[in-house]
């Protein structure tokens, strides 16, 4: 039986990407505690369609995608600030993940989703960390209680190394917190538990 897999999803396009520094710090926690990992950046998001264009859910990265997500165990989502909100990048696949809709695990239902915002100061990391919360809520994931706000104006990323020792931590800590993350009830008992559904 392979390792449990944890997806990363999130980054701008380019090699300087803060937000995908970020990222796979968190993504190299999970990995130090077994698990299995890939990293969709913002590269390889840059490769997608908009979501609902004529041949955008057969493109090749979006399969990718949609099949990395339906067997994870975890997600880790990286979103860059962009005028107080998740970029268009990283919104534009998460919408991709409608493909699971009807799935047997239908969406991010039962999985741990850790969040990471990047941005040129603290307003907008705060907001987009709020928003991509609300996107968790909305795909039916358990954000982790962790979220980082990383203020770039302040933290550089160099060589895969992060200058802010606190920061790097907290971005170790969303990593640790998706790997080791057990339901109270495995997925399959859906039958009512305290009188609710």
């Amino acid at each position: 039986m392979s390792p449990p897999l944890v997806v990363g999803i999130g980054g701008t396009p380019g090699a300087a990407s803060s937000t995908a520094a970020a990222l796979r710090t968190a993504l190299a926690a999970a990995e130090r505690l077994g698990v299995r990992t890939v990293l969709f950046d913002g590269d390889a998001l840059a490769g997608l369609p908009l979501y609902l264009t004529p041949g955008a859910r057969d493109h090749p990265v979006a399969l990718e995608l949609i099949a990395a997500v339906r067997s994870a165990s975890g997600l880790i989502i990286a979103s860059p600030g962009y005028h107080g909100s998740v970029s268009g990048l990283v919104k534009n696949a998460l919408d991709y993940l409608e493909a699971l809709a009807r799935d047997e695990r239908p969406y991010l239902h039962g999985l741990p989703v850790g969040l990471i915002a990047t941005a040129w100061g603290w307003q907008a990391t705060g907001t987009t960390l709020a928003a991509l919360r609300s996107i968790v809520h909305a795909l039916r994931g358990w954000p982790t209680p962790l979220g980082a706000a990383v203020n770039t104006a302040q933290v550089r990323f160099a060589e895969g190394r992060c200058s802010d020792a606190s920061v790097a931590q907290q971005l170790a800590l969303i990593g640790e917190q998706v790997a080791s993350f057990r339901p109270a009830l495995p997925l399959g008992d859906r039958e009512e538990v305290g009188g609710m559904l």
